[in-house]
């Protein structure tokens, strides 16, 4: 087995044994984190816990043994009696639809880093159609069986679902509500090295009344909490976080936060020496690996 090709069968491993990382994680009496680094890449189980790992399969799949992890992935999945993981280069429903060498650095990416953008969020924006108020939708990240982060966002009755590609310095986020057809698209600086807490960045989408004028915003998200690695439990818990009120409510917001998502721009602005765009510069963002604090 080469470097790197271990998260692969460990994932085809879960996938046969119908296991969650965090059922996993304490089958083993490990934490998490510790079986999150294993999937990612960034670690290898020590022979102690590769042994427990191997004996908790083979108790699932009898014969199994340490030298089953050495087989080629066909081999490994005919063993595990599963289908293997799409191979590199195959992008599943995404295949086609981006550059290969585009989807290829985002899943290797996320590969590395998305352990450190999963989670519960909740969104700080200027409301839409509600001048000087503010609202807080919640957003579900996690990383799908393709390798890549799947994005859910609960906009009042709405439910945009599509996917978010990590460059080095930015969080790309497309999705779309299929009842409604309305796309949001969503540009997030990234966090450097550390487990993200706050992102902030710039999305863009259309009124809902007036003609679906296109709009655009700034605005940050606050992670809210972790998931499970129950995929039922987080799913439910995400609608749970969705019934609050996604209106803030008046002067709710701290001044310093109004500031940095209700920014002022445009040919005033400009001649004052200030910005003709709406941007989120990466070198002032507030993405970072601490959880904000007003």
């Amino acid at each position: 087995m080469g470097e790197g090709e271990f998260p692969s069968r460990l994932l085809l491993a879960l996938k046969a044994l119908s296991l969650s990382r965090g059922r996993l994680a304490a089958e083993l009496a490990v934490d998490k984190s510790v079986v999150s680094r294993w999937l990612s890449g960034r670690q290898a189980p020590s022979g102690e816990n590769l042994a427990n790992l191997t004996n908790l399969v083979a108790q699932r799949r009898p014969g199994f043994t340490l030298l089953d992890w050495e087989a080629d992935l066909d081999t490994l999945s005919a063993r595990l009696g599963v289908a293997s993981e799409p191979a590199p280069g195959a992008f599943g429903p995404l295949a086609g639809w981006l550059p290969e060498a585009v989807l290829q650095e985002a899943q290797a990416l996320t590969a590395l880093r998305g352990a450190d953008y999963e989670g519960f969020w909740r969104t700080t924006r200027p409301a839409i159609g509600m001048p000087g108020r503010f609202m807080h939708d919640q957003v579900l990240i996690r990383r799908a069986d393709n390798g890549f982060l799947a994005f859910r966002l609960r906009v009042e009755d709405m439910l945009f679902e599509g996917w978010t590609f990590p460059t080095q310095t930015q969080l790309f986020s497309l999705a779309a509500d299929a009842r409604s057809g309305i796309f949001i698209f969503s540009i997030y600086n990234a966090v450097l090295r550390n487990k993200a807490e706050v992102l902030d960045g710039i999305s863009m989408t259309i009124q809902r009344v007036g003609g679906g004028s296109p709009v655009a915003g700034a605005n940050i998200l606050e992670r809210t909490g972790d998931l499970t690695g129950d995929a039922q439990a987080d799913d439910a818990r995400f609608e749970e976080l969705a019934l609050a009120n996604p209106l803030a409510p008046e002067d709710s917001v701290p001044p310093e936060v109004r500031d940095h998502v209700f920014r002022d721009f445009g040919p005033s602005v400009l001649a004052s020496g200030g910005s003709a765009l709406l941007t989120m510069p990466f070198a002032g963002s507030w993405s970072r690996g601490r959880r904000f604090e007003p």
